[in-house]
């Protein structure tokens, strides 16, 4: 593995960006079709190709006019074996999509780094079951050795870090840290949300979070929370609580539906880009720590341009910032 970045920028202070719902951006706004909102499959032919890189680089130009750096997230949250196997990727294949997705970002970090900077290259990880409502709750070991397969597929590469995203239970979280810890690669844990505050298993996000750490001895690099409308966390999260200050990244949704509501609406909720922009700036207000800010489901570049609006430029890393050491050998 090739290591760009001896310790994670986003974990010292300065402002990442990273990009808002790939999967509902692709279909509803550019007509791609997307197998169980697998966005991998783009990564199959030369076209998908052209339209991911046309995607990421309108985010990088953002991040340019912002002063901001970037997380570059891979469009593999669907590229794990149950899923793949779903849609028609071969075993074979399903190691070449992981690797394949890597070497695009990295590609366009080289060519945007000059531009953007830091630019951090990140691995996604999806849930084995749905992001909404998980049908089987695997155990910690299960999910270790499920999750090792693609996590073993991105530690060959130029990847900085994976990013578990839209998780809904803490197994499986614990498991994903593991399996990564295993291979030397720093974790990044996204938690999605009901509209409680809670974890779709009912689980309180203080709760997950302090299981998470107690079981792998603190050793996810941060957390973050996706996949849900900042009113439906923003009353649940204790200003100065030491789980709290665990989580540094924020990827709400543009809507203030439900999950449930979300998978029965019949067009896309896109809501108001610039409401979205000032409750992060009201989040970012009692949580400074945040640093890499982005969008999910209903979002694109129109949220995250309002956010960068809203929360952009934080200026350099202060004395004492933390940051997370990268311990593989180039």
């Amino acid at each position: 593995m090739s290591v760009h970045w001896q310790y994670l920028p986003q974990l010292t202070g300065r402002l990442c960006l990273t990009d808002g719902g790939i999967e509902t951006d692709l279909i509803f706004h550019h007509g791609e079709d997307l197998p169980y909102n697998a966005a991998y499959v783009l990564l199959e032919h030369d076209r998908g190709v052209e339209r991911l890189t046309q995607y990421f680089e309108r985010y990088l130009a953002i991040a340019r006019d912002a002063g901001a750096g970037f997380v570059l997230e891979s469009p593999t949250w669907r590229s794990n074996p149950d899923w793949s196997t779903k849609i028609g990727t071969s075993p074979e294949a399903f190691d070449s999509i992981n690797r394949k997705a890597i070497a695009l970002l990295a590609g366009i970090r080289d060519k945007w780094q000059h531009e953007v900077s830091p630019i951090v290259v990140s691995g996604c990880i999806g849930p084995r079951s749905d992001g909404y409502r998980p049908s089987e709750i695997m155990s910690e070991y299960g999910a270790e050795q499920y999750h090792s397969i693609q996590i073993a597929a991105f530690a060959q590469t130029d990847v900085d870090c994976l990013s578990a995203m839209t998780m809904t239970n803490v197994p499986e979280a614990i498991g994903i840290v593991r399996a990564a810890r295993a291979v030397g690669v720093p974790v990044i844990v996204s938690f999605t949300l009901e509209t409680d505050g809670r974890l779709p298993t009912g689980t309180p996000l203080r709760e997950a979070i302090e299981r998470v750490d107690d079981a792998t001895a603190g050793t996810a690099a941060y957390y973050m929370i996706n996949c849900v409308h900042p009113t439906h966390f923003a009353g649940v999260l204790d200003e100065g609580a030491a789980w709290t200050t665990r989580i540094r990244g924020l990827r709400a949704n543009a809507s203030r539906c439900s999950h449930a509501e979300l998978d029965a609406a019949p067009r896309l909720d896109e809501g108001d880009p610039v409401e979205l922009g000032a409750q992060y700036r009201a989040l970012l207000e009692r949580f400074p720590h945040l640093t890499v800010l982005g969008g999910c489901c209903g979002t694109d570049h129109r949220h995250v341009r309002e956010i960068a609006a809203a929360c952009a430029p934080r200026g350099a890393p202060g004395p004492g910032s933390t940051a997370f050491a990268l311990n593989t050998v180039q």
